[in-house]
């Protein structure tokens, strides 16, 4: 039982929560039953390794909790009991579930992103709010997007708030990092049209078809994307603001696009099974 909050251990963990300290140690804190949950069915897929785990017996009372306390006795090298306050000092938020996981990835870059023919891939360059972040990847994952790519180095997908917004979907093995550039050039070699949400576009979301594959790319709420995003490729697209808004959320608006682009593909696959 680790009682006190000076803890060498507990300090070093709690320093996760900043960013400088996630990229000094190459780990990152995981909360909630979920989220540790979904590490742990995906270690072997994605290489995530969890070193330790704290446990407050106090808060984790839900079966579900305690379930995922046995996987992380069974898997993993050190789970040490902790007081309730050592746990407040570690948990993000909510303590309810009362297990918090230390845990490393490794990094994915293109080339560790394996695509079927004509993808679906999502883009995202220089989204602020790691929330939305998380969003966006529970989002392709749920509108069963082929991958997604972090197009800036500034995106932080193992930020606290990413994981939680997420639910875990953040350790899915198709979900990479790359530079702008160096994600262009991988798109462009794949002729992969580059849907681009903007606000002063012509053309509706609705008006593309996203059938053959397709990049649907998105950026800042504040910005926007970055000037690299021209040429021929590229396809601006608008959703319809029918209010005062010009604009939806760049979470809500990435579930839009990603969830046409499923509607129009299973339509194609029905037609395509009546026609047979």
């Amino acid at each position: 039982m680790i009682t006190s909050r000076q803890n060498v251990r507990v300090k070093q963990a709690a320093k996760l929560r900043g960013r400088r300290q996630r990229t000094r140690q190459g780990r990152f804190l995981i909360d909630g039953v979920r989220e540790i949950g979904r590490a742990i069915d995906l270690s072997k897929e994605t290489r995530i390794e969890i070193h330790e785990a704290f446990v407050c017996d106090i808060y984790c009372t839900l079966p579900a909790a305690r379930a995922v306390v046995d996987r992380l006795e069974k898997s993993v090298p050190e789970v040490a009991r902790v007081t309730p306050a050592v746990f407040e000092k570690l948990c993000f938020g909510r303590r309810e579930d009362g297990v918090v996981a230390v845990a490393s990835a490794e990094p994915c870059g293109l080339e560790d992103l394996p695509l079927p023919p004509q993808p679906l891939v999502a883009v995202l360059e220089g989204i602020e709010k790691p929330g939305n972040v998380g969003a966006i990847l529970r989002s392709a994952d749920g509108a069963g997007l082929d991958g997604v790519i972090l197009a800036d180095r500034r995106t932080d997908r193992y930020n606290p708030s990413a994981i939680r917004a997420s639910l875990g979907t953040v350790f899915r093995s198709n979900i990479c990092s790359a530079t702008t550039a160096e994600t262009l050039s991988w798109l462009r070699a794949r002729e992969l049209p580059l849907v681009i949400a903007r606000p002063d576009a012509e053309r509706l979301y609705t008006q593309v078809d996203y059938r053959p594959g397709a990049a649907l790319v998105l950026g800042s709420e504040a910005e926007g994307l970055s000037p690299e995003w021209q040429g021929a490729q590229v396809i601006p697209v608008k959703l319809p603001m029918q209010g005062i808004a010009d604009s939806l959320n760049v979470a809500a608006a990435a579930a839009v696009l990603f969830y046409e682009a499923r509607r129009q593909r299973e339509a194609d696959s029905l037609q395509g099974r009546l026609v047979t």
